[in-house]
C-alpha cells in the first residue's frame, strides 16, 4: 500500500458551497459515482448512483443531499461501501456537477465550493475546485481493485466542461495527456 493510493473499505464524499445570493437562482452541486465492470474498467458504467438514486446492491448511496447549499459545514454526502461491492466490480469514479437549469455555472461563480474524502478519521482528499474555476465539472476520486481484491483510492481531480447528464458518460473516461 502506498501514500498515493492508500486501501480503503467505506468511504464517504462530503460537498460544501454557499448558497446563492438571495435575488439569484439557487446554486445546485451533486456529488455522482459511476461504477465500472472488471470487463470494461473505462468502458460504459454499469450504474450511476447521485441524488434521486442508489446503487441496486445499497454499497453506495447519498446519506445528505442540498439543491441549494443552505446548512453548516458539508451539506452533501455519498457513501461508498467498497469493500462490499461485488467482486465483477474493479472501478467506482466519483465527481462532482453543477446543475445548468438556471444559465451557465462554473465552479469559479461558486462561493465557497469544497470536497472532502474521507474513511473514518482519515482524510483522503480535499479540495476547494479553485483550479478548475472554469469548469462545470470534476472527477474528485478514483478507487481500483487490484488483483488481489484489495480497493485503493487515487486522487483524480479533473475538471469537464458538461452537464451532470453528459458528465456521467464522461467521467469514466480515460485522462487525456
Amino acid at each position: 500500500m502506498s501514500s498515493d493510493s492508500p486501501e480503503v473499505g467505506k468511504v464517504e464524499v462530503r460537498l460544501k458551497w454557499d448558497p446563492s445570493p438571495w435575488d439569484r437562482p439557487p446554486h445546485h452541486l451533486d456529488i455522482i459515482a459511476t461504477t465500472y465492470s472488471v470487463d470494461a474498467p473505462f468502458g460504459r458504467p454499469v450504474y450511476v448512483v447521485h441524488f434521486d438514486s442508489r446503487s441496486p446492491d445499497g454499497t453506495i448511496n447519498m446519506s445528505r443531499h442540498s439543491q441549494t447549499g443552505q446548512g453548516l459545514g458539508y451539506v452533501e454526502a455519498m457513501t461508498l461501501e467498497l469493500d462490499r461491492l461485488a467482486l465483477s466490480f474493479s472501478r467506482v469514479v466519483v465527481g462532482v456537477a453543477i446543475h445548468q437549469n438556471n444559465g451557465h455555472k462554473t465552479f469559479g461563480d461558486i462561493s465557497n465550493a469544497g470536497v472532502l474524502v474521507v474513511e473514518k478519521y482519515r482524510e483522503l482528499l480535499k479540495d476547494d475546485f479553485a483550479q478548475l474555476a472554469r469548469n462545470t465539472a470534476a472527477t474528485v476520486a478514483e478507487f481500483t481493485r487490484d488483483a488481489s481484491g484489495t480497493w485503493e483510492f487515487h486522487q483524480s481531480v479533473r475538471g469537464f466542461d458538461s452537464d451532470p447528464v453528459t458528465f456521467t458518460a464522461e467521467m469514466g473516461s480515460t485522462p487525456q495527456p
